[in-house]
């Protein structure tokens, strides 16, 4: 039987939605309904059908693109004239991602990385991460390298990730749902955590509203799989109302750290994450 416990304020800052479920995992022999397991993850798959999404949720879907879409030509022809004087190249980038019932498909974001970063770096910090259950703090917050100046902010207000209205029109994604997961992110994930899964990705969702990077990943998934169970018209409204303070207190939580992290190595490297995960493991003074 499912519990509810309070979400512990980690990090400081204020969380926005409190509570989140204890969820009993399914018996390991159950057959699960995801489409993808770890021998076949090279197959390809289907793209997510948009008709598999309730009708308020498509038109729901629809209405937040059409509002954002002003937004999005504006910051791409921003992103353009800044990205030619900073980091001369492409604009947008491609990632694949598994979404809804294990499917994979392609997302859109805008390039917020020099060209030829270590993406092994963020795989290495990845899996740390759900090792150590530690708070789900981005590297961007230890003074990444990687990133093109100033994009810290796009990262921490989510702009980079408005192309992916792009996603929602196809029915790939909705507003609001889980983050969809990497595939090297999938392939750590037990049966239990995969139920996470069985909702439609998202631009937004409960985890992010509900503390996000000062959450660890065990109350991630937990915080998804709720979704999933309550998913309703009202739930999402809620969400999507709760974004933008949510993205507030995200803009000044990683602004904080940056600051605090002025004085340490910046993070290039898988090497440079292994060094810096040793303070996972020790105790939080929080």
């Amino acid at each position: 039987m499912s519990k509810i416990r309070k979400t512990p304020n980690i990090g400081g800052g204020r969380n926005l939605l409190l509570s989140c479920p204890v969820i009993n995992p399914p018996p390991e022999s159950r057959d699960t309904p995801f489409a993808v397991t770890d021998d076949d993850m090279n197959t390809p798959i289907p793209q997510v059908d948009g008709m598999s999404l309730p009708v308020w949720k498509r038109v729901l879907d629809f209405a937040c693109c059409i509002a954002a879409l002003p937004i999005f030509a504006l910051l791409t022809m921003g992103g353009a004239v800044i990205l030619r004087t900073l980091s001369p190249s492409v604009l947008f980038f491609r990632q694949e991602r598994v979404g809804h019932l294990g499917r994979r498909f392609s997302i859109y974001k805008f390039r917020t990385m020099h060209l030829g970063a270590d993406t092994a770096a963020h795989q290495v910090h990845l899996s740390e991460l759900i090792r150590s259950n530690a708070p789900m703090q981005k590297l961007d917050t230890r003074g990444d390298a990687r990133l093109i100046r100033g994009a810290w902010l796009l990262r921490a207000t989510g702009l980079d990730e408005l192309p992916q209205i792009i996603n929602v029109l196809r029915g790939e994604m909705s507003v609001v749902g889980p983050r969809p997961c990497i595939p090297y992110e999938y392939h750590e994930y037990t049966p239990a955590q995969r139920a996470r899964l069985s909702a439609v990705p998202g631009l937004t969702g409960l985890w992010q509203v509900s503390g996000k990077n000062r959450t660890t990943f065990e109350q991630m998934v937990s915080l998804d799989i709720k979704y999933a169970q309550r998913l309703s018209l009202w739930l999402d409204l809620k969400i999507i109302f709760l974004t933008v303070p949510a993205l507030a207190v995200q803009v000044v939580y990683t602004r904080r750290n940056r600051r605090r992290a002025d004085t340490s190595p910046v993070v290039n490297t898988a090497q440079d994450v292994l060094s810096w995960s040793q303070h996972l493991d020790a105790p939080s003074s929080s």
